[in-house]
């Protein structure tokens, strides 16, 4: 049953993905030009990420801080919108998760799933081998535009408790609760809830 619900997922997954991008290109296309005008730099962000199996892969996002940030203020870190590394159109685009819009691109290429667990970076906060064999769970599905976490406490709590809740997910995995975590997402849109490590508004 499992091998099926994971077939239909994939299938939900190309036709979803498809069919979102091709309606809401012309939107995008206004988001990268809005982010070309106001801010010197590449529209999108390009990243190496953790992804099922520990398979390394490159997530697309919309850039919504100035170049390179990274390697100024804190790092990998953003503590809230008052950062000043993020830009005047990234503070829009992060707090209604707008900039996530171009891994589309990455469920189509099948790197990523439009629900599973969110992919960390390659060496933060842990490198692959260095999870638990249980943490190691989260990887067993593709990483997802959204999921569990991030409808329930987004960025408000450390990694590790993230990993409970995708574990949860793991287990529990069906499509009716990926549909239920779409729908939840979508309300999330509308809400500046959990942003940021301890901003619990």
């Amino acid at each position: 049953m499992k091998q099926i619900n994971m077939i239909v997922k994939r299938s939900i997954d190309v036709v979803g993905a498809g069919i979102g991008f091709l309606i809401i290109s012309p939107f995008l296309l206004l988001i990268a030009l809005g982010i070309k005008l106001t801010s010197p730099g590449p529209v999108f962000f390009l990243q190496d990420r953790l992804g099922k199996e520990g398979e390394v892969f490159r997530i697309i996002k919309f850039r919504t801080m100035v170049q390179n940030a990274e390697k100024l203020g804190d790092g990998l870190r953003v503590n809230g919108d008052s950062d000043p590394r993020i830009t005047r159109i990234g503070k829009l685009l992060r707090s209604t998760s707008l900039d996530e819009l171009p891994q589309l691109i990455n469920v189509i290429k099948g790197d990523m799933s439009l629900v599973g667990p969110r992919p960390p970076v390659p060496f933060h906060p842990y490198k692959y081998d260095d999870y638990s064999e249980e943490q190691r769970k989260r990887f067993q599905m593709r990483p997802g535009m959204t999921g569990l976490s991030q409808v329930r406490v987004r960025n408000s709590v450390d990694w590790n408790e993230r990993i409970k809740v995708d574990l949860e997910y793991i287990e529990n995995f069906s499509i009716f609760f990926d549909f239920k975590i779409l729908f939840q997402t979508f309300i999330k849109i509308f809400k500046k809830e959990y942003i940021y490590l301890n901003n619990r508004k």
